[in-house]
């Protein structure tokens, strides 16, 4: 009897590790481009592209998960850091 409750506890015990333990997944996110009109919920910001220093509109990328714990690659456009107002 003790051998079974042991044995569901550590059945269980490892059913909820599994489940907190983020996935090894080989599979690249999907970048989803910006508009203004979407609604954002990001919950925690994972990293950003370095902006360069051109003076022009460029491309910048940020990872980060939702606030269902889901990530997310989304690409935006942001002006360089590049000018200078002299």
């Amino acid at each position: 009897m003790k051998a079974l409750i042991a044995l569901m506890l550590a059945s269980a015990c490892t059913t909820v590790m599994a489940e907190e333990m983020p996935t090894a997944s080989n599979e690249p996110l999907p970048v989803e481009p910006y508009t203004y009109s979407q609604h954002l919920d990001i919950a925690k910001v994972i990293s950003m592209t370095d902006i360069p220093s051109v003076c022009e509109v460029v491309p910048a990328r940020m990872t980060y998960e939702d606030s269902h714990g889901q990530r997310h690659l989304m690409e935006y456009r942001v002006m360089g850091n590049g000018c200078s107002n002299n």
